[in-house]
């Protein structure tokens, strides 16, 4: 049925061949996401191109009675980007980046990606710390957080927002800073996508030339393993990074011998001077692969999107406080917990402290500044046959390696309401319900970790 002849029809107007239904060709591409879950068919994609269409989109959805979600890079669970039966409103269009380099600000539309604003801010010299991977969104990596290669050095991205361009539920389009709606600018720094939908962020830039990045890989050993997470926990904050113990993968720099069976993984990134002195201890473990070197920031993110992931189940919790790090009978846990997976597996292990720690736990919705380490537990299918032992794999490792309780928004494998109260802290969770109530009365904005009004 075409979309002129439904509830839609207004938007089908508006858009044209951008309102994409199930039977268009470039449907199944649209309702394709990084890591999968149980399948999702929305009844429209509006592939939207300004602030305007999105408030139309909106309207029209209301108009018809359909759920509405929003999908910016794409590249987390299906759940937050797609909805059964309603309308998404894919962002991906509206992806330009403007690099103010002498007001050192940053400035991407709601569907840009994490690579090419870096690469356009290397060109600078500067940059805007977002996570390790091109490929994710920056309006959903910042909405949630935002730990990556800088973090500890120059705090979260959502400690770099500077400002927000919002679409309400009712169509309104507002700036959201530390003037004007300063209570929703407080509720985006780390309340996700709940309260509208964000059509451009400012982002405060730093200066980052060349850095020491890159991989390392070692075999799996819990005196390595510990080694590792000391040296990142306790160096200089110019020094940040994420450890992953996991199966390895089938990736053309990795011996074949070693692909499919457990092993240690870091990217890092040092952006400071000294870099071979803070890094000699990992080097002492005397590492398989050592791809870290001297590039330009831009580097570490370099290469196209990944492949979607196949489906999976994620807890994400965060370890200790200050300068705590994992023993050498918590590195056994990771360690024995992958090699018992019954597929593609990892336990992500991200250093917090230095910037991240000197911002007030109540100055944004992202309110987890004291612990040592954010831990995620990741049990991957390349089936839906195989999710319910992906599933209970995670739980159990999850279990053995303390990972639950306060949980990271960004790194949700589920998005109950269990999950929301785990996520905040009661007084961060009560203001965050408070500023839902005025900016999404109705619960327009519901697919992704919800805040209820």
């Amino acid at each position: 049925m075409s979309t002129h002849d439904t509830p839609l029809a207004p938007l089908a107007d508006a858009l044209g061949d951008r309102l994409l239904t199930p039977d268009h060709p470039a449907f199944a591409e649209t309702t394709t996401v990084f890591v999968g879950g149980p399948p999702r068919t929305p009844a429209a994609v509006a592939r939207v191109r300004s602030a305007a269409e999105i408030a139309t989109a909106l309207a029209a959805a209301q108009e018809a009675g359909l759920p509405v979600a929003v999908r910016a890079g794409g590249h987390h669970q299906s759940r937050h980007a797609l909805v059964d039966g309603g309308l998404v409103l894919d962002l991906r269009l509206l992806d330009g980046v403007e690099i103010d380099a002498a007001a050192g600000v940053g400035r991407a539309q709601g569907g840009a990606l994490a690579g090419p604003y870096t690469a356009a801010a290397g060109e600078h010299g500067l940059a805007t710390g977002f996570g390790d991977t091109g490929s994710v969104g920056v309006a959903g990596i910042t909405l949630g957080g935002g730990i990556g290669y800088l973090s500890r050095r120059y705090g979260l991205t959502v400690d770099n927002l500077l400002g927000a361009e919002v679409v309400l539920a009712d169509g309104r389009v507002v700036r959201a800073d530390a003037d004007e709606n300063p209570d929703l600018y407080w509720a985006l720094r780390g309340g996700g996508g709940n309260f509208g939908v964000v059509t451009r962020l400012d982002l405060r830039l730093h200066e980052v030339g060349t850095v020491t990045g890159g991989m390392m890989m070692w075999e799996p050993s819990p005196e390595g393993l510990a080694t590792i997470l000391r040296t990142l926990a306790e160096g200089p904050e110019e020094l940040s990074g994420m450890v992953n113990v996991m199966l390895a993968p089938p990736a053309p720099m990795v011996p074949e011998e070693l692909r499919g069976k457990p092993v240690l993984m870091a990217l890092l990134c040092h952006s400071g001077s000294d870099a071979a002195a803070t890094l000699a201890p990992l080097r002492e473990l005397k590492p398989l692969l050592d791809g870290v070197a001297e590039l330009p920031y831009p580097g570490l993110f370099g290469g196209g999107g990944p492949a979607p992931g196949g489906i999976g189940d994620l807890r994400t919790g965060f370890l200790g406080e200050g300068t705590w790090s994992p023993d050498e009978a918590w590195a056994t846990a990771a360690i024995e917990a992958v090699s018992a997976a019954p597929g593609p597996a990892a336990v992500n292990i991200r250093p917090m402290g230095g910037a991240i720690a000197r911002v007030d736990a109540a100055a944004t919705a992202f309110a987890h500044r004291d612990p040592a380490f954010m831990v995620s537990v990741g049990g991957n299918a390349l089936a839906s046959d195989g999710l319910p032992a992906a599933q209970e794999w995670t739980a159990t490792a999850a279990d053995a390696l303390g990972v639950e309780g306060r949980g990271y928004v960004n790194f949700m494998g589920t998005a109950t309401q269990d999950d929301v109260r785990n996520a905040y802290p009661e007084p961060t969770l009560a203001r965050l319900r408070e500023i839902k109530r005025t900016y999404d009365p109705e619960n327009t904005f519901a697919s992704t970790h919800n805040i209820l009004p």
